[in-house]
C-alpha cells in the first residue's frame, strides 16, 4: 500500500492527461468537432486506489472499472472524492444490486437478461438506470455485446424496460487490423446508431458513443465517439508501486 502520492507523481498525471487533451482536441478539430463534445473515461484498473485522489486532482472526475468488485473497493476508497463511477466491463446479473447505486452511467449492456435485471432493480429502487447498449462490431466471438443485426429487435423489447434509460452505443475494436480496422468499425457503429435513432422508441436517446481506448481513441473522436475509454495511458511512467500487480 501506498503511504502517499508524491509531488512528481502528481505532477506526472497532470502532464499524461494534458498531453492526451491535446491530441483529443487536435482528433475532434481535425473533422470539425468541438473537443468539449468528447468525455473523457478515465478506466483505474492499472492502478491502486491511493493514486485516485491525484487522478482527480490532475482533472478526473468520471472513473470507470472492467471489473464490478473493483469497483465496488474503489468506490469505498474515493467515497469523499468528488467521482462520478462508470462501469465499462461485463456486468454478470448477481452483481448488478451492488453495483447499480455506485454508477453514474453502465457502458456494457450485453443481454436481454440483464436489461431484465437492471428493470427489475430500478424499479425497486425508483429510479431509471442509465446504460449503453454494446455491440460486437468486430465479430470476435470472444467479444462481449450484441450482435449488430440483432440491435433492431433488441430496441423494440426497450418498451418493456421504463426504468432503464438507454443513452447510446458501446463498441471495442477488434484485435487485429490496426487502426484502420478500428475505424471501419468505429464508422460503423456510428451509422448503426445513426440508423437506429430513426424507429427508437421516445425513452431512448441513443445520444452517446462510447469507443475507443488508449490506443485508438483518436480513430473513434474522428468517427464520432462522444465518450473515450483511457487507461495505459494516463498512467504512463508512474512508478511500480502504483499500480495493481493483476
Amino acid at each position: 500500500m501506498l503511504s502517499g502520492i508524491s509531488s512528481e507523481i502528481r505532477q506526472k498525471l497532470q502532464t499524461n492527461l494534458s498531453r492526451v487533451w491535446d491530441r483529443v482536441t487536435a482528433a475532434a478539430e481535425k473533422v470539425r468537432r468541438s473537443p468539449q463534445e468528447i468525455t473523457l473515461v478515465a478506466v483505474t484498473k492499472y492502478v491502486l486506489p491511493e493514486v485516485l485522489p491525484a487522478l482527480v486532482d490532475a482533472g478526473c472526475q468520471i472513473l470507470a472499472e472492467s471489473r464490478p468488485q473493483e469497483l465496488w473497493r474503489k468506490a469505498e476508497f474515493a467515497a469523499n472524492l468528488p467521482v462520478r463511477w462508470h462501469l465499462v466491463g461485463p456486468l454478470q446479473r448477481n452483481k448488478a444490486k451492488k453495483t447499480v447505486p455506485l454508477v453514474e452511467l453502465i457502458h456494457s449492456v450485453d443481454s436481454v437478461s440483464l436489461l431484465e435485471t437492471l428493470e427489475t432493480l430500478g424499479e425497486k429502487q425508483g429510479r431509471q438506470v442509465r446504460v449503453l447498449l454494446e455491440v460486437n462490431i468486430s465479430g470476435e466471438p470472444a467479444k462481449h455485446g450484441f450482435p449488430p443485426e440483432k440491435m433492431p429487435e433488441v430496441l423494440e423489447q426497450l418498451k418493456w424496460f421504463p426504468h432503464v434509460q438507454v443513452c447510446g452505443l458501446m463498441g471495442i475494436a477488434g484485435l487485429e487490423g490496426g487502426l484502420g480496422a478500428a475505424r471501419q468499425q468505429f464508422s460503423f457503429l456510428r451509422e448503426l446508431r445513426d440508423r437506429l435513432r430513426r424507429s427508437a422508441p421516445p425513452q431512448v436517446e441513443l445520444r452517446e458513443l462510447s469507443m475507443g481506448m488508449s490506443g485508438d481513441f483518436e480513430v473513434a473522436i474522428e468517427e464520432g465517439a462522444t465518450m473515450i475509454r483511457l487507461g495505459s495511458i494516463l498512467f504512463e511512467g508512474l512508478p511500480p508501486e502504483c499500480l495493481k500487480k493483476d
